[in-house]
């Protein structure tokens, strides 16, 4: 272990990677708030299939010379348009996944095969690269992490209220496919600004997993949403700031913090949960469902967005 980490002029070198550290908290922003929703949707596999799309956009990007983000961010939305448009119901999003994953993996190799620079910049896409984003992916990463935050601040409530009852929310009005479609172009956005950080095979670690571990300890509208973010940051961040001391890649350090957060969550939320069963019932404010007080671990999610339904 002593040759795995060596923090000789930490500081110094802290200051190379000042723009990493910023994509990689607006990364944890949205990947939280956008993982609340792929739990609350089931959509998982989605974020998976996605990524896939979006390495082999900027594969393609990175073979003709121009903005690796950008090329990124064009594979995600077309992998998020087809997904949105094409597979509505859950069955039929996942066989629409379940093509797209090994067509766009399979583009993408072929893309990094023809490619002949540096093999970092290969093997980066995949896993990523402490120093990955310079200050032009930057204002890219920022702004596609606004335009992300911006559409779900629009959507958020209407989007619960579908998430939850799809067949309420169309007999009142509410345009579940749209939103429906939307969201995935959302979550195409936060995944592309996941492969920037973390690579095109670790994306879940940011845009599932923390959002998993929020709803393992709550099941409330408002603090779950919290969690994810400061789980989602935490691991962002945290990992680039180990992987600064080691000559190992960032996403090791940022999936072990991830999951070890998670670990903790799991442990904690069924005793918090019965402990907490009986005072929540009682004290369950007017108009949220006492079990979305009480629910924790795979219910939690269906709770949240049913309490605030209601």
């Amino acid at each position: 272990m002593s040759g795995l980490f060596d923090f000789t002029d930490y500081g110094a070198l802290l200051g190379l990677v000042s723009d990493s550290l910023i994509a990689a908290a607006v990364l944890g922003v949205v990947g939280g708030l956008v993982g609340v929703f792929v739990q609350i949707r089931d959509m998982q596999f989605a974020v998976h299939g996605i990524s896939e799309l979006s390495f082999a956009g900027a594969s393609a990007a990175l073979l003709l010379g121009v903005n690796v983000a950008a090329g990124s961010i064009v594979g995600s939305l077309i992998a998020g348009a087809l997904i949105g448009a094409l597979g509505v119901r859950a069955r039929d999003r996942n066989s629409v996944i379940g093509v797209l994953m090994p067509f766009g993996l399979g583009l993408g190799v072929l893309f990094l095969s023809l490619y002949q620079g540096r093999a970092v910049n290969k093997f980066g896409l995949l896993t990523g690269q402490i120093v990955a984003v310079d200050t032009v992916q930057l204002g890219w990463l920022v702004g596609v992490g606004a335009a992300v935050l911006l559409g779900l601040a629009l959507i958020w409530r209407p989007l619960l209220f579908v998430s939850a009852d799809p067949e309420v929310a169309v007999a009142r009005g509410l345009p579940a496919g749209a939103l429906s479609v939307l969201f995935a172009l959302l979550l195409a956005l936060a995944a592309a600004l996941a492969v920037q950080v973390v690579g095109a095979l670790l994306v879940l670690a940011l845009l599932v997993t923390p959002a998993a571990a929020a709803f393992r300890v709550t099941a409330s509208p408002l603090l779950a949403p919290v969690l994810s973010v400061a789980f989602a940051v935490t691991s962002a961040v945290g990992g680039i700031l180990l992987a600064l001391g080691s000559s190992v890649p960032i996403s090791p350090f940022v999936t072990t913090i991830s999951f070890a957060i998670y670990l903790a969550c799991r442990l904690i939320g069924p005793r918090r949960s019965r402990r907490r069963a009986r005072p929540a019932t009682e004290r369950a404010p007017a108009g949220l469902d006492p079990a979305a007080a009480t629910a924790t671990g795979p219910s939690a999610p269906a709770a949240a967005a049913e309490g605030v339904r209601r």
